[in-house]
């Protein structure tokens, strides 16, 4: 059996051409059923890339259960495939800076006090209303164009992993070309104009979270495509280096030094997007020092002796922002795998760890008990990709509970994409 399975991993690329060569989407084998492609492990930097290797040598094999996940994930590339590409350039207003390449948003949670009208177009001034959404920043849209962008070029480069059919990578890279590479579309490599408060500042270093959240997806994807996708050049890989290094150095400047330093889950999300950086481009040992640092930064400063997350329960919305700050320790966590750090094992000085703040969440996540924290709108599902995070890494609380998880909508696509997901964005 040994000897099959490593007969088949040396032989995946050259099956995997073959198939193709009988399918755009795979190949057909003598009783007609469908056999996806066995792929090489990607290099990718949340994901683990030999799970996907894994993933997809059982389906070759016809694995029923990743069968049906395979439906589920595919039926949504499949609605990505006649929507996109987005550009920052087709915002309708310009930014302070007065460039429209530069990436533009408001802050969501703020709200005019007064009437518009022709001598105070914004309604200023403005005030917060913590976890309310304001409907007005929808039209600044580069916000939903970015969150579009992530979402679907994830989706589309796993499905063409797993089923080779050239349309979803294809289009995954005309989606990643026109925002990030294209000369007249893409958007400059800062976030200088994210989340600004009319009247009030241009810009906020808060408004990294506008990326830091998500972006992973993306440098994962294109990890996924630089296995030899259709449609995705050398030149594609290089561009998108070359962005990825600029936006590094973007982070590392004064404007996002108030988010590095941020106790909450806007610290924690910056971390993993930049140790993510650092280690797409080249530079593990950088991020494992990023991985490493977050033990005292994060974990000792926002898990309590209990497991609860004491910023995140004093929120309006307290249970999506802990599962929220959860996904951001999670994706860390599986950031550090690569680089040698298992930030699972850490233990702070209360004696708390990651693992300890997922078993807080599993008696609201299982329905065994009433969430009794302030939420404005619990939504069970939100907390099911952490847990599984978690039952991954071994804990046995979080292993007994997978099975009570509510799925999340859209289906349970965890097996072929083991990597934790904001599952409730509030945002948009």
């Amino acid at each position: 059996m040994r000897r099959g399975l490593t007969a088949l991993l040396a032989a995946g690329c050259t099956l995997a051409a073959l198939l193709l060569s009988n399918s755009p989407a795979g190949a057909a084998d003598r009783h007609g059923d469908f056999r996806p492609p066995v792929r090489p492990a990607p290099h990718t930097v949340v994901l683990d890339g030999t799970r996907l290797q894994r993933a997809s040598i059982a389906l070759h094999r016809g694995d029923p259960a990743l069968t049906a996940t395979l439906a589920r994930l595919t039926a949504q590339a499949d609605g990505w495939l006649t929507k996109g590409p987005w550009t920052v350039t087709s915002k309708p207003q310009t930014p302070p800076g007065g460039d429209k390449h530069d990436y533009l948003s408001q802050a969501p949670y703020w709200w005019p006090t007064q009437p518009k009208t022709a001598d105070n177009p914004w309604g200023c001034p403005y005030v917060q209303k913590d976890g309310v959404r304001n409907p007005d920043v929808d039209t600044i849209t580069d916000h939903d164009g970015r969150g579009q962008m992530f979402a679907s070029v994830y989706t589309l480069s796993l499905a063409w992993y797993y089923t080779g059919r050239a349309a979803y990578a294809e289009h995954a890279a005309t989606i990643l070309r026109t925002w990030f590479t294209d000369p007249a579309t893409r958007m400059n490599p800062n976030l200088d104009h994210g989340q600004i408060i009319p009247c009030k500042t241009d810009g906020r270093a808060i408004g990294i979270i506008d990326f830091s959240q998500q972006f992973t997806d993306v440098l994962d994807a294109t990890a996924i495509l630089d296995i030899g996708a259709p449609g995705w050049s050398r030149a594609d890989h290089q561009g998108m280096q070359g962005w990825y290094a600029d936006f590094t150095t973007w982070l590392g400047g004064t404007f996002a030094a108030a988010e590095a330093d941020a106790d909450n889950n806007h610290g924690t999300f910056f971390d993993m997007q930049l140790a993510a950086l650092q280690l797409a481009t080249g530079h593990g040992d950088l991020a494992r020092q990023t991985v490493l640092a977050a033990e005292p930064k994060r974990i000792d400063s926002q898990v309590a002796a209990g497991g609860g997350l004491p910023q995140e329960l004093a929120r309006t919305r307290s249970w999506h922002y802990s599962t929220f700050d959860l996904v951001a320790l999670t994706r860390l966590a599986q950031i550090g795998r690569h680089v040698g750090v298992d930030l699972w094992s850490y233990r702070n000085p209360a004696g708390a760890s990651i693992a300890d703040a997922v078993d807080f969440l599993l008696p609201a996540a299982t329905g065994a008990a009433a969430w009794t924290y302030p939420e404005l709108e619990f939504q069970r599902f939100a907390a099911s990709d952490v847990v599984r995070a978690a039952a991954n890494a071994g804990d046995a609380k979080a292993r007994a509970a997978v099975p009570l998880l509510e799925e999340p909508p859209g289906g349970d696509l965890w097996t072929l994409r083991p990597a934790t997901e904001q599952l409730d964005p509030i945002s948009s």
